[in-house]
């Protein structure tokens, strides 16, 4: 038996540069961190003793008796990437919804490639546990999906990450002291705002957007660099990073008519008005969770006018997706 423990991602800055539409062009960038919110996965060779070849439960159950007929479209083209013929079972829990902005379709993904490489007894790079799940939602389940949320889950930590060229992604840890960063963390919260969405849905507008919205690209792609900026300097300054977020998402609700709606207009408003420097839907938007940045001296305030919301604690992490259980057994 084998679980997996894969952690979700939140994106600062440079969403939408990572497309391959757009950076193998133009070249993208973002700053992203994962947090201490996992996606387990629990994966073993099913013993056959059962009526079914194929035991695999998530929000469904499905047992069935060919890996073709399995209607979960990630684990059925993991398991066929991985030419899997002895019968499988495979169950998914997680910290945090599905469809929110956190990475989490990818987050499955790669923590399911993570766990068929070690029923296969080999062991994986975080690079190419990245590049693997990239191919598999981008050129065989055909989703519209950057390549952030695979490259940066697979990874783990809080980084700057570039794409394109031949190496198709870089990854540059962001290296603050732990005092800078603790200090940077609390100026950040997190809330649920209590819908979800199919990000692949909002994505594919933004994605046919491309050659019209070239000049906010460009624009979000420039701020990757000032946000760094922002943070190698001054902790006095670290208030400009807020102020960076909010003229990022007065571009990014630019992209697509999709990621934002009224309501989340009036949450995000509300926010600013009550303190918040800055914020984002994360994800490709349009539902999730609602990241903000607040003076920890305001975030009383804030939390009061967004009572109506879940508000979720969170630290950053660093490991990437894992294996943290091995008991290789017995193939009959």
């Amino acid at each position: 038996m084998i679980i997996s423990r894969t952690p979700f991602r939140i994106s600062f800055f440079g969403g939408g540069t990572d497309y391959p539409t757009w950076y193998r062009e133009n070249g993208g960038a973002v700053i992203s961190t994962t947090i201490n919110k996992y996606c387990y996965i629990t994966s073993r060779f099913l013993p056959p003793f059962f009526d079914y070849k194929c035991r695999i439960r998530y929000t469904q159950r499905e047992e069935i008796q060919n890996v073709d007929e399995i209607k979960h479209p990630s684990v059925r083209e993991c398991l066929r990437f991985f030419n899997i013929t002895h019968g499988i079972e495979m169950v998914h829990t997680s910290d945090l919804p599905a469809r929110t902005g956190i990475g989490s379709s990818s987050a499955f993904t790669v923590g399911f490639l993570k766990c068929l490489y070690a029923l296969k007894g080999k062991m994986v790079t975080k690079r190419q546990l990245a590049l693997d799940a990239i191919h598999i939602e981008q050129n065989i389940i055909k989703e519209n999906v950057g390549s952030q949320d695979q490259t940066a889950v697979a990874f783990g930590g809080f980084n700057k990450i570039e794409f394109g060229g031949h190496q198709e992604m870089t990854v540059y840890p962001v290296t603050l002291s732990r005092e800078k960063q603790d200090f940077f963390q609390k100026h950040l919260m997190l809330f649920f705002t209590g819908f979800s969405r199919n990000a692949s849905d909002v994505a594919e507008e933004q994605i046919k957007n491309i050659p019209e919205k070239k000049q906010e690209l460009k624009i979000i792609r420039q701020m990757v660099e000032e946000a760094f900026d922002v943070l190698n300097g001054n902790e006095d300054n670290i208030d400009d990073f807020g102020k960076l977020l909010h003229k990022s998402w007065q571009v990014k609700r630019k992209l697509s008519s999709k990621i934002s709606t009224s309501r989340i207009d009036e949450i995000y408003e509300a926010a600013i008005s009550a303190g918040a420097l800055g914020g984002k839907l994360l994800g490709a938007g349009g539902g999730g969770f609602m990241l903000l940045f607040v003076k920890p001296e305001l975030q009383d305030r804030v939390k009061e006018c967004l009572k109506g919301l879940l508000y979720v604690p969170f630290s950053f992490e660093t490991l990437g997706s894992q294996t943290i259980y091995y008991a290789p057994n017995d193939n009959f």
